[in-house]
């Protein structure tokens, strides 16, 4: 797919960290970027720093997300590209027993639930909205759409605690295929990051020292993964034509220990 001014992009998450890069590197080829996300304040000022469009959407709200792609393509025409950033995590033990009680728990379901709502109902959402629209575009040498995903390495080595982290992101990497089959005979291709640590908002509260260890832990390059790496592979996976169906890893090589 060639990058230009004819070409309309939605980013889910789209106001900080990979979606962000995302949008400012689409944007900077001319590409018109809807971003998708809850928080008002920064994606209102990064869309007009790119001159998009903000829209104001939980994933989880099929009301929010219809009227976010109204907004969208009554400002821009119908998407061509759809990335799907949007997303969160906890960390709660499958059982434990707390050590100085001795009283045990499980995982609340309604809390795992919410993490499968947001990662895995809330992509397959914007997906299913996204290619519908799609469907009614003039192909461009045989092609609709590009679709690209954000999973993690969590899907394949999550760590403890990470149950419904590691449920949900492992839905994106199991669907992306059969969506990518779907979707093939209509020229729409889909495919998946997983990233690994990555030096994203929810990384910077960290402290100092955490950040050193665990950019210590990847093998190569040791470092955190920047956002700009995430969005490089976005970007070739919507303009490389050939690239349909794929789950690839962007984690320096890391494979994630139990804890």
């Amino acid at each position: 797919m060639e990058l230009n001014s004819s070409v309309a992009a939605v980013i889910t998450g789209g106001a900080s960290g990979l979606g962000e890069a995302t949008a400012r590197r689409l944007a900077a080829k001319g590409v018109k970027v809807a971003i998708f996300d809850m928080n008002e304040q920064k994606g209102e000022a990064v869309a007009a720093d790119i001159g998009g469009v903000f829209c104001k959407c939980n994933v989880t709200s099929e009301e929010e997300v219809d009227a976010a792609f109204a907004k969208a393509r009554a400002a821009h025409g119908q998407e061509r590209i759809l990335v799907n950033c949007a997303g969160t995590g906890n960390a709660i033990k499958t059982a434990s027993r707390d050590k100085q009680t001795g009283e045990t728990k499980h995982f609340p379901l309604d809390a795992f639930n919410w993490i499968i709502q947001i990662n895995l109902v809330g992509t397959f959402r914007c997906i299913a909205k996204s290619a519908k629209g799609m469907l009614d575009l003039e192909p461009v040498d045989g092609e609709r759409g590009a679709i690209v995903n954000t999973a993690s390495v969590a899907a394949e080595d999550g760590q403890m605690g990470q149950a419904a982290y590691s449920a949900s992101k492992g839905g994106v990497v199991g669907m992306t295929l059969p969506i990518a089959r779907d979707l093939a005979g209509d020229g729409i291709r889909v495919n998946t990051i997983l990233p690994g640590i990555f030096n994203t908002p929810l990384m910077n509260a960290a402290p100092p020292q955490v950040k050193e260890a665990l950019a210590a832990s990847v093998p190569f390059p040791k470092r955190l993964g920047a956002a700009e790496d995430y969005a490089s592979l976005a970007l070739e996976m919507i303009t490389n034509g050939y690239f349909n169906g794929e789950d690839v890893r962007l984690d320096g090589a890391i494979r994630m220990a139990p804890r």
